[in-house]
């Protein structure tokens, strides 16, 4: 009789721990974080990928403080906006810059997401074309729709319908904060968006590229959609190792750039037709 009181007393004992193990269990597990979420990559269906990359770290080098292509033809330049302010474009010329890529407008990050003009792309083209650099130009987008992406492309071209180009106009379509008009759209949509801003662009008769960093590249668009197009890499790092082939790289947000007050976006050009 003995032993089955302790045989028992041991049983209470196994289930009374086995209940509080159960409960302690679903504690941690209804506090445990969520899994991450699946990778988005977007995956094309017939389409094959862009061209790819052929160039390595090894194949650049810095020349002068600034970062060129060993290898191939590499042109050096600079984007700017009205963040800069007033820049000194005979400065920029003589410290061994090419180009110069202009913000000519924008669209409003609110709801209402009015387009305006950059207030210094008149000035910062003039002064960039008399210190004999080549120009070219791109638009910040917040499109939320296909008709928006064409009248953002109408109202770039509105702005350089005078000017002499020698560079490609671009689409550069950001969303960099969770409070923008562009928050929830997906990679169907920006990969629309793009074509249609592209092909407004191409059927005035310029040269256009894509604006994109990598993350974006990989999970927010079709990129094999939008090979009719040049590729504008942003990537910050003296690096090149990015899958496909890009004919123009931002390498640096943060450069020093004679005659630009402050921090500069520099670039490399790879000339194509």
């Amino acid at each position: 009789m003995k032993n089955k009181k302790h045989i028992l007393v041991w049983i209470v004992i196994f289930l009374g721990i086995a209940l509080i193990g159960g409960v302690v269990f679903a504690i941690v597990l209804h506090h445990a974080p969520a899994k991450p979420p699946a990778d988005t990559v977007p995956q094309t269906t017939t389409l094959p990928p862009p061209e790819e990359n052929t160039l390595t770290p090894m194949d650049f080098g810095y020349v002068d403080g600034y970062l060129t292509c060993l290898t191939q033809e590499s042109v050096l330049g600079v984007d700017v906006s009205s963040y800069q302010k007033e820049v000194d474009w005979q400065q920029v010329k003589d410290a061994g810059f090419e180009f110069a890529m202009l913000r000519a407008g924008f669209r409003g990050y609110g709801t209402n997401g009015l387009m305006k003009e950059d207030s210094f792309a008149q000035t910062n083209y003039q002064n960039a074309k008399a210190a004999g650099l080549k120009v070219g130009a791109y638009f910040f987008s917040q499109a939320i729709t296909v008709a928006e992406a064409i009248e953002e492309a109408q109202f770039l071209l509105e702005i350089v319908k005078d000017w002499e180009l020698d560079m490609p106009l671009v689409f550069d379509w950001e969303c960099l904060a969770d409070n923008y008009r562009t928050v929830g759209v997906n990679a169907r949509q920006l990969t629309d968006f793009a074509k249609a801003f592209c092909e407004t662009v191409k059927g005035a008769g310029h040269r256009v590229m894509v604006y994109f960093n990598p993350n974006q590249s990989r999970k927010d668009m079709y990129l094999s959609e939008l090979t009719d197009y040049g590729f504008w890499l942003a990537m910050y790092s003296d690096n090149m190792n990015y899958a496909y082939n890009v004919n123009m790289w931002q390498y640096t947000r943060s450069g020093s750039v004679p005659g630009i007050r402050g921090k500069a976006d520099i670039n490399l050009y790879f000339p194509y037709s």
